[in-house]
């Protein structure tokens, strides 16, 4: 048996994109076949009301890497660049004598790919230039680059894809690197990142998760298309992604639905390659694993679909912690987000000290959670991208969540009482000093003209540096993965015994 080489644990982060709680069963889910998922739950430590801080991928993802809002880091859109000197959990892990490895996606924008990872073994399955930037002067226009409905009407089985390519890679090359590791010489303990692209759309899976299920089994969604009800928000969304020019069938829907729960399972197995071989190169025992999502999908609820809402289903996700010798099973009730992960993660490499952290952060490590204590209480959320004409911004604490836009009426719910948000509290008397106190809040915590000058002023910049950068010489800023040859297999600067040997594991005694 291999001796764990430090108190301190390594870390496995598994990251799916596109995952809502409400799918899994862990979370009430009733169809999704998830055997893997189902096991870390039963033996981890369970965020029952963890939230994403925008629903939407790059700009989540740089809240989960940095602990800090979107609108503190400039992390806007899909397209916004997060700034090299800004410190992230890879920064700090690395300080503090971490390996940090990513496989997999990240929605890195810009130069700097890395942002603190001392190696990345994959290149990222979207694009790393300024090409997806909205912009807010021209709402009527739909971007040729965005969600159309085209994921929902051609929905269905096939035999290979995009993102099947992806995150086939992905999973086979942080596999390798758990074995890499398990034989290297180098025994610091490491956080290894993997995050592929399911259940994200187009919802087609390959014909063998397709067939885990079938249509009859297949519940549609809980609240129907609110037909020209809908805030007006989801009126915007429902034209970025094109809704009202493809109204889908019902069948289409339902086909919609059934692929993506494929994708659920397809990412499952995933996880069990993963765990597998964890355990096989013999570090499960020192090991903390977690499972979460950048973001949700609305998957037809309301007639929406994708995210870039404040409604549970795009925003709520799932957040699983599992090291049994660490931490007993517990499911945590409170409300946290993925902000509280950046000084979560530093806790445990610290061994449960905190930092002098270089800049400020707006999350709360969940060390107390996971170890029987509390969580945060309140997650906080920011929306400045597509289908938006001002920020949106969203506090959610205790059993009521509140989403404020200068651009639209309030938005009030009682999460407990009405968990599918049926019901907008706002013009309810009762609820009047509740709403003055949520809007008394927002005002105290952003500045949201500032915000939408800084948002129309970051967009202009892109805008313009993209164009000039496609003229002439294009270089690009995509993630390339390099290998050098002469240090795989077998070559002829080491003794063929000795790199037999060494490469074998676990090693002969």
């Amino acid at each position: 048996m291999v001796a764990i080489a430090s108190a301190r644990p390594n870390l496995l982060i598994i990251m799916a994109d596109q995952l809502t709680a409400h799918a899994l069963r862990v979370y009430g889910g009733s169809v999704a076949r998830t055997p893997h998922i189902d096991a870390l739950a039963e033996r981890g430590v369970v965020f029952d009301a963890f939230y994403c801080n925008s629903p939407l991928c790059a700009p989540s993802r740089f809240s989960f890497m940095t602990g800090q809002l979107p609108s503190k880091i400039g992390a806007y859109d899909n397209a916004a660049e997060l700034s090299a000197d800004t410190p992230t959990f890879a920064h700090y892990l690395r300080r503090a004598g971490y390996q940090t490895i990513l496989s997999g996606k990240m929605h890195f924008c810009g130069p700097d790919q890395l942002h603190g990872f001392e190696e990345r073994l994959t290149t990222d399955i979207y694009p790393a230039d300024f090409g997806w930037t909205p912009d807010w002067t021209h709402p009527q226009e739909r971007p040729s680059w965005y969600h159309s409905m085209d994921s929902v009407t051609q929905a269905g089985p096939c035999i290979r894809t995009n993102q099947i390519d992806f995150d086939d890679e992905v999973v086979a090359a942080a596999r390798q690197k758990l074995f890499d590791l398990a034989r290297s010489a180098d025994r610091r303990p490491f956080c290894l990142v993997v995050s592929m692209t399911h259940p994200h759309d187009p919802y087609v899976v390959p014909e063998q998760y397709w067939s885990r299920y079938r249509n009859e089994e297949i519940e549609p969604p809980r609240v129907p298309d609110l037909g020209g009800r809908e805030d007006p928000h989801s009126r915007r969304l429902r034209h970025v992604i094109g809704l009202d020019l493809a109204p889908p069938t019902d069948a289409q829907v339902r086909a919609a639905r059934r692929a993506y729960y494929g994708a659920l399972s397809y990412i499952d197995d995933q996880i069990g390659a993963l765990l597998t071989a964890l355990a096989q190169a013999r570090f499960d025992p020192n090991t903390v694993v977690v499972l979460l999502a950048d973001h949700g999908d609305m998957l037809g609820e309301r007639g929406l679909w994708y995210k870039m809402s404040f409604f549970d289903p795009a925003c709520r996700i799932p957040l699983i912690v599992h090291a049994p010798q660490r931490f007993a099973p517990r499911r945590v009730p409170e409300v946290a987000s993925l902000v509280d992960l950046m000084p979560t993660f530093v806790a445990l490499a610290n061994e449960g000290a905190a930092p002098a952290y270089a800049a400020p952060i707006d999350g709360s490590s969940l060390l107390s959670a996971l170890e029987g204590g509390s969580a945060p209480g309140e997650a906080r959320g920011e929306y400045l991208a597509e289908g938006a004409i001002a920020p949106l911004v969203m506090i959610r604490r205790s059993r009521h969540k509140f989403v404020h836009c200068p651009a639209d009426p309030d938005q009030l719910y009682d999460l407990v009482a009405d968990p599918d948000e049926r019901v907008n509290l706002l013009a309810q008397a009762e609820h009047a000093d509740r709403v003055a106190q949520f809007r008394e809040e927002v005002s105290r915590r952003w500045n949201l003209q500032a915000l939408h000058q800084g948002v129309l002023a970051s967009q202009a910049r892109r805008h313009l540096v993209y164009a000039a950068l496609r003229q002439g010489r294009y270089r690009a800023w995509d993630f390339q993965p390099l290998r050098d040859a002469s240090r795989s297999y077998i070559r002829n600067d080491q003794e063929l015994n000795d790199l037999e040997r060494m490469a074998r594991f676990p090693p002969l005694p």
